[in-house]
């Protein structure tokens, strides 16, 4: 009785093809679904320290009414927000545009000490008393430098609606996967351990760690930054301060400096106010827009091993790569990378020092 040669080539290569092809497979099926499954990932590591304590003062009873009324929670605060952050947004695009066709929409002249600012002064103010004296012609005169501006804002706020929409979905994967989140860890140290056998716990510590870290130090300051500019927009009484908060919003997200979204507020705050509140509210702006530079080093780095510009690098090239998403995803893949290449020299050097141990002892 002839008995099948396992170790044939043929045998060795049919086998690879077909894996190839059916993970190929999978993954096209899987395709359309991974950013939600990576997005319900991420939220619900950031959240289950949250979750977890919320399951102890309840001591675990009822778990999924407490799971259930979580997530509603957390979709209120979302959702509630959103709306009205939108239709304030709508509300002043309407108004702006039916002004704009009666010919009532009027922009105060800038006071003469616009002139007086370094490097954009006599450029910001002649511009400035043109839109004033004559709107239809500045309009017509930076037309190109209008609709960039426009299609960017509009782009970027259309882009981080469907980061939120994406988000909601996501966050209810997410309620599922942190009820069973026990199941969930061992299944992925298993699969570290499958990659780097003995690492697993240790890789998957890492991750959700750099998750988290990057949420504090990235999302939560963006947000805390907006808030407080949007505290100062409305204190001022600045038109539009729904706009402007969003903008310091995309800005502190792409990890570009909120004061360049606030510089045209500070320039139409004195442009009504007296100069002593226009000073004050510049000296806050200024202030909001350098508070990342304290908060990130205690909320970026906290409990982390990796260190802090690993995972700020991870973060900026994730999202050059892939938006929103990359900016959570880039540090998780940094890191790993830089800790298999830690672990690799570890080994290396480890490796060096046995055999000249065991040269010294031959010699």
């Amino acid at each position: 009785m002839k008995t099948t040669n396992t170790h044939n080539p043929i045998n060795t290569y049919i086998n690879i093809v077909l894996l190839t092809l059916l993970l190929a497979w999978s993954f096209l099926i899987v395709k359309p679904f991974i950013t939600l499954i990576v997005w319900s990932i991420i939220v619900a590591v950031s959240l289950y320290p949250i979750y977890k304590k919320i399951l102890a003062l309840t001591k675990g009873k009822k778990k999924g009414l407490v799971t259930s009324l979580f997530i509603l929670v957390l979709l209120a605060l979302i959702i509630t927000p959103t709306i009205n952050l939108t239709s304030s947004l709508i509300d002043s695009g309407k108004e702006f545009y039916a002004k704009l066709e009666e010919g009532s929409l009027k922009i105060p002249p800038p006071k003469e000490d616009v002139a007086d600012w370094p490097v954009i002064g006599d450029g910001l103010y002649n511009a400035w008393s043109q839109a004033s004296t004559d709107l239809e012609r500045f309009i017509s005169s930076y037309k190109d430098e209008i609709e960039r501006s426009l299609s960017w804002f509009f782009g970027s706020f259309a882009g981080l609606l469907g980061s939120v929409a994406i988000g909601l979905f996501a966050l209810v994967i997410a309620g599922v996967f942190m009820a069973s989140a026990d199941s969930g860890y061992k299944a992925g140290v298993q699969f570290a351990n499958r990659l780097r056998p003995g690492k697993g716990e240790d890789f998957i510590n890492m991750c959700t760690s750099t998750i988290r870290s990057v949420v504090k130090g990235i999302l939560l300051v963006a947000i805390i930054q907006a808030v407080l500019a949007y505290i100062g927009f409305i204190v001022i009484q600045l038109p539009a301060a729904s706009v402007f908060a969003v903008l310091v919003l995309i800005f502190a997200i792409i990890q570009l400096p909120p004061l360049i979204a606030m510089i045209p507020a500070i320039a139409i705050v004195f442009s009504y106010a007296e100069t002593t509140p226009a000073i004050i509210f510049t000296i806050y702006a200024i202030i909001v827009s350098m508070s990342d530079s304290f908060l990130k080093p205690i909320l970026l780095g906290k409990g982390l091993e990796t260190p802090m510009l690993v995972i700020l690098i991870g973060a900026l090239g994730g999202m050059m790569l892939q938006g929103i998403l990359g900016l959570f995803i880039g540090p998780v893949v940094l890191a790993i990378a830089y800790n298999l290449y830690l672990s690799w020299v570890k080994e290396e050097v480890g490796t060096a020092a046995e055999l000249k141990s065991e040269k010294d002892k031959s010699d």
